[in-house]
């Protein structure tokens, strides 16, 4: 009985009345799902205002697929990068190390706050004032958030400059910071000579442009490692790719880490003359070093190449 004058009561309700609670409850049900994912945590507190790079002298957020060298100690990042530990270093001998990357907004830039590129979330290239020793180090996170782990043991002396190469998950794009490294010893007098070959451990490696390289300007590079017998080169995937470069000033005063345009891991290189394409822009003339990192036969094997930027 009175549930059939419920249902009475409500058939008498007007249809626009009707079409009317029916929009507020869809709108609640709505406001309700979205303050609901709102709430839900994304593993990071950080937005793109913090890695804001607009402003006068801000290093650009880089695109990979045009690659171009980054002057990080001449501008002015959004993240700052400090270290702390063993320091100095001495040659020779191992320091455990503690980095620590804060952004311009004063929060700590953790694991949950960058992406992983390169199956690894934060890379260092850490290179020595000649450009002679160069180390390309994986830190880990540390108990702290914003601090990261990582052993160094430095080959020469001298201060050496540290560049961190991440990717903040607000932006999406790659993101530099830098700090310096004091080695203890006298730095060696840098006598590297202008080349493009390189002879590491048997191996013969080769980077070749396509046309002289000037300032400004997109320069297009083959990448060749041989045996001087011929025989097969044992390459592997290193980080996700057959082989990574990276270019330094004679200043150190910043990098270019480059990519093959080969992404692919599939099909492999041919086994007796592998080869892969890179691109770069360098806005400077000047000398630079280019590091190859490549893993033969189980092994990460870097070979140098020096050259110089026309105007």
């Amino acid at each position: 009985m009175v549930a059939r004058r419920v249902r009475e009561e409500n058939e008498k309700i007007h249809p626009v009345s009707r079409q009317r609670l029916q929009i507020v409850l869809l709108t609640v049900g709505a406001i309700a799902v979205y303050v609901g994912f709102r709430a839900l945590p994304t593993g990071t507190n950080l937005h793109q205002v913090d890695f804001d790079t607009r402003g006068k002298g801000m290093v650009e957020l880089c695109d990979p697929s045009n690659p171009q060298f980054v002057a990080v100690t001449t501008a002015r990042s959004p993240v700052t990068m400090t270290l702390q530990g063993e320091l100095p270093a001495v040659p020779g001998r191992e320091s455990k190390l503690t980095l620590t990357l804060v952004t311009m907004t004063g929060k700590a830039v953790g694991p949950a706050d960058v992406l992983v590129q390169h199956t690894r979330k934060l890379h260092l290239l850490v290179v020595d004032p000649t450009l002679r020793d160069y180390q390309h180090i994986h830190p880990e996170p540390a108990a702290k958030d914003g601090d990261w782990s990582f052993s160094f043991t430095p080959r020469l002396a001298g201060t050496y400059r540290v560049f961190a190469d991440f990717v903040p998950v607000p932006t999406a794009r790659s993101l530099y910071a830098g700090a310096d490294l004091p080695v203890t010893g006298e730095v060696a007098v840098n006598m590297n000579i202008l080349s493009w070959d390189a002879e590491v451990e048997g191996y013969q490696f080769k980077l070749t442009p396509a046309a002289p390289i000037h300032a400004g300007k997109v320069a297009d590079l083959t990448f060749t490692v041989t045996r001087p017998d011929g025989g097969v080169v044992p390459m592997e995937p290193v980080m996700d790719a057959y082989a990574h470069l990276v270019a330094f000033d004679q200043g150190h005063s910043g990098f270019a880490h480059l990519h093959p345009n080969e992404i692919s891991l599939t099909p492999p290189p041919d086994e007796k003359h592998p080869k892969l394409t890179f691109k770069i822009t360098i806005p400077n003339p000047g000398v630079y070093v280019i590091w190859a990192q490549v893993k033969l036969a189980g092994r990460e094997v870097f070979a140098p190449f020096w050259f110089e930027v026309a105007p």
